[in-house]
């Protein structure tokens, strides 16, 4: 990988991602969105990998569009052959297994769009959130300004988005942002753990499971319902009697275990 500036570790079928340039505290520079692009669009293809982990290393999971480096290419891309090899947000949508983001620190306007693009967010106890686009003169366009106000509110959104301010760990875990927050040497461990317990199911079914839940959210809910109808009788008519029952087991055993 260029200059390692992401780092990819296989645990059986997970995929650690870490952004790494933690002197620049993971800024999206040209080359490191170009490198999320081909990660994510390998992993795609890699059959044994059913889950992937994003973090950042150092004290930022990303403090967004390397500004530095804007301030002497602006932020157009020019030709639009770059603009689509370095679309994050499409590698990120078109990618078909879950994402969990692993929240390690900043996570700041691009960063936060980034961190939007996961399915699940875990934060550590030194995560921070902050949408600066207001004040950096960005417009934004990889789905925060749609996104954040589906998570959190429409008012909270607002609130961020217009002043720029930050928000903690607590406070993006009580407004729904995130699902829990870690002590900073745990949040790694956790994410992995979460995305072993997601691979333990079904790989056909969490394919198609993520799609359903994305392409519902994404339309009104009248069509949404009449969408997972459709698909529920699909999936129903290739499902054996056999299959059901095996399932069955594998699910009673799996809750005594769980039981103690």
């Amino acid at each position: 990988m260029a200059d390692d500036i992401i780092l990819v570790e296989r645990d059986g079928p997970v995929a650690l991602v870490t952004l790494n340039r933690p002197g620049a505290m993971n800024a999206l520079s040209r080359g490191l969105r170009s490198e999320i692009v081909r990660v994510f669009t390998e992993l795609k293809d890699d059959p044994d990998i059913r889950a992937v982990v994003l973090t950042g290393a150092g004290r930022a999971f990303t403090a967004g569009v390397d500004l530095k480096e804007a301030g002497q290419t602006g932020f157009a891309l020019g030709a639009d052959e770059d603009s689509k090899a370095i679309n994050i947000e499409a590698a990120m949508r078109n990618y078909p297994w879950p994402i969990i983001g692993a929240i390690n620190g900043f996570a700041i306007t691009g960063g936060f769009e980034l961190a939007l693009m996961c399915d699940v967010l875990l934060a550590s106890e030194n995560a921070r959130f902050a949408d600066t686009h207001a004040r950096v003169g960005i417009v934004p366009g990889w789905g925060l300004s749609q996104k954040l106000s589906r998570l959190i509110g429409i008012s909270r959104a607002k609130e961020l988005s217009f002043s720029g301010n930050f928000i903690d760990a607590e406070t993006a875990e009580r407004w729904g942002l995130v699902n829990r927050v870690y002590a900073a040497d745990d949040l790694v461990p956790a994410a992995m753990k979460l995305a072993h317990d997601i691979c333990s199911t079904q790989p056909d079914l969490l394919r198609k499971y993520k799609a359903l839940i994305d392409d519902g959210f994404a339309i009104e809910f009248g069509k949404a319902m009449k969408e997972e109808v459709k698909r529920s009788v699909e999936h129903a008519n290739s499902v054996t009697a056999d299959a059901v029952e095996e399932a069955r087991k594998q699910v009673t055993a799996r809750g005594r275990d769980q039981q103690g």
